[in-house]
């Protein structure tokens, strides 16, 4: 769970994926209002959404995230804030008295669900909360078995760099690195996040670590989860120019209420 400290780094080196927000709004747009968008966060594939016209309501179990969102949507137009909801709550088990017509899982959040049973249940109550022939959209990454085999044990204790960049508040350097280690035997990968911030000189001043736990979901794994919930999967795609899945890019699953 992210804390505000977290949360504030996160837009500078989360990224997203090549093309995913555009996909998402054209997705919206395609399916009209309401849509729900399950792992919000900080609102990077929401608040666009909202801008392109569509009523959305996003929910998030991490308050620090969601904080971070309500700040950006105060700084947005008064017509664009009328089209937003966001609320805290949890994907597995939440109930909003309402149905949409898209439900979206954007960047991966889907690997938080850590068993089956919690899959499953998050699965059937976004099923609970679809229109009659609604759809799901969510994406996940495609597990690569030499990155797993690179990963276990001991060997996944190595430090490694990711990105870098400026601290929102002091304007000083600040170096993205993790550690992860994959089980084959749960799917489970512990992440951690180091985060150091370095003077002038290079000297780190400060440092965080934030751990991390995500579950990998292969292709046809994902397939029977959903069609075990009731949906009909439409098509799956390998990014976000809806090009063909290949092995160890991405999943990008559409699937329709059945």
């Amino acid at each position: 769970m992210y804390d505000r400290a977290d949360a504030a780094f996160y837009d500078y080196y989360s990224t997203g994926l090549e093309g995913d927000v555009a996909f998402y709004v054209e997705e919206a747009q395609k399916a009209g209002a309401p849509v729900l968008e399950l792992g919000c966060g900080t609102g990077r594939t929401l608040i666009p959404v909202a801008q392109s016209g569509i009523e959305i309501v996003g929910l998030d179990r991490a308050p620090a995230m969601l904080a971070i969102c309500r700040d950006k949507i105060a700084k947005l137009s008064p017509e664009t804030q009328r089209r937003i909801d966001i609320l805290e709550g949890d994907m597995r088990d939440f109930s909003l008295a309402r149905r949409f017509k898209l439900v979206t899982i954007p960047y991966r959040a889907f690997l938080h669900l850590l068993t089956v049973e919690d899959q499953r249940s998050a699965l059937r109550c976004i099923h609970d909360h679809l229109e009659d022939d609604g759809r799901l959209i969510l994406n996940i990454f495609d597990p690569r078995l030499d990155i797993i085999t690179a990963h276990l044990g001991p060997l996944g204790s190595a430090v490694k760099k990711l990105d870098e960049f400026t601290h929102p508040d002091t304007g000083r350097h600040v170096l993205v690195s993790d550690t992860r280690t994959y089980t084959p035997e749960s799917q489970l990968i512990e992440q951690c996040w180091i985060f150091e911030e370095l003077d002038d000189q290079g000297t780190v001043v400060a440092k965080r670590y934030t751990p991390m736990t995500l579950r990998y979901v292969y292709r046809y794994e994902m397939q029977h989860l959903l069609e075990l919930c009731g949906y009909a999967v439409e098509a799956l795609y390998g990014d976000f120019q809806r090009g063909p899945f290949r092995y160890g890019g991405e999943q990008i699953w559409v699937a329709r209420k059945t």
